[in-house]
């Protein structure tokens, strides 16, 4: 069987982890990556790419110097107020870019692609947790934009041979626990991250966006998932691909979720500093609540988390930064 994938994104924060894990079991990968917001340091197998989807000629080029099995396709824009002030950069980046992909993919004989989309599609969901029937329903562009291109991906299959598994993320986090991986972005916006940040003094503290949200302290909930345990997702969809088997939607999450004010308190009693937090006014684009069901991905692909524990996704974040700050030893 020819095992040589295209990861798209690959040197991105979770790509890399697929990357890792792809090399680490025998796949012959090459990633296609701009650059613009990750680091060809986080490429630890294969050959890197630097180019951009917006680049057909180049990525024609690749589909014609290698023979593919599979498509991963990660890169993105991703962060939702920003996608609410610059819709038009979210639309191009992400769902244009996913059709010059799916059309290169028709054209060169491709038909297994994976992709990361996200629970924004769900928006504000009415019951929780939400299951892959939900309706989508999604309240930013940034979700938007990844729905457009579900249905891009959706509709292209059921006219061609193309087979695909759509992964709905939920709040990735963590790092590698053995320390080779982690975000490498310096100015990274997820909660987890942006704690440690204020624990590490890079940053004097910490903003939660909303306090009157209906839920039991005020602040969001969200279901925060481990960056290793969701790259394994991504190899048990690979495989379920190579075994010919039909197109499916999964989420990738645990199925329980943690405050704002839940994680902040964690980062703190973890790191052992008490740093300043402020409260504001929430952002456009925010829902209160957002758990996954992953039934179907624990059924149709056995997936089996790992690191379902939010103290050891503090932790191995924490490790990451004190790491890059110098005041560890990589593991």
């Amino acid at each position: 069987m020819n095992k040589k994938v295209l990861v798209t994104g690959g040197a991105g924060y979770i790509g890399s982890h697929v990357v890792r894990q792809l090399g680490e079991v025998g796949y012959d990968v090459v990633v296609y990556d701009n650059c613009s917001t990750s680091s060809p340091k986080a490429v630890l197998y294969g050959e890197l790419v630097v180019a951009d989807l917006a680049d057909t000629d180049r990525l024609y080029q690749i589909f014609a110097k290698h023979e593919f099995s599979a498509v991963l396709h990660f890169a993105a824009s991703l962060i939702v107020p920003e996608s609410v002030t610059h819709p038009l950069d979210y639309y191009a980046n992400n769902t244009r870019n996913t059709l010059n992909l799916i059309r290169c993919c028709s054209v060169m004989g491709v038909n297994k692609i994976i992709f990361s989309s996200t629970a924004a599609v769900y928006g504000q969901p009415q019951e929780n947790p939400v299951t892959e029937s939900t309706p989508t329903l999604p309240i930013n562009p940034y979700g938007r934009s990844k729905l457009m291109s579900e249905w891009l991906i959706s509709d292209y299959g059921k006219s061609s041979q193309l087979r695909y598994v759509i992964l709905r993320y939920f709040n990735v986090a963590g790092a590698d626990p053995a320390g080779r991986l982690g975000q490498m972005s310096r100015e990274a916006s997820h909660l987890v991250r942006s704690a440690c940040d204020a624990a590490l003094k890079r940053k004097p503290g910490v903003r939660i966006f909303g306090t009157d949200f209906p839920t039991p302290d005020g602040t969001g909930i969200r279901d925060y998932i481990h960056v290793e345990d969701l790259a394994a997702a991504h190899l048990d969809a690979l495989y379920y691909l190579e075994r010919d088997q039909e197109s499916q939607i999964f989420n990738c999450g645990y199925g329980h979720g943690y405050s704002v004010r839940q994680v902040i308190e964690r980062v703190k009693a973890i790191s052992g500093v008490d740093f300043p937090v402020l409260e504001t006014d929430r952002r456009p684009g925010d829902p209160a609540c957002v758990t996954a069901n992953a039934d179907k991905i624990r059924k149709l692909l056995g997936w089996k988390p790992k690191h379902n524990n939010l103290d050891q996704i503090i932790r191995t974040t924490l490790a990451w930064e004190m790491q890059r700050e110098g005041l560890i030893r990589t593991a």
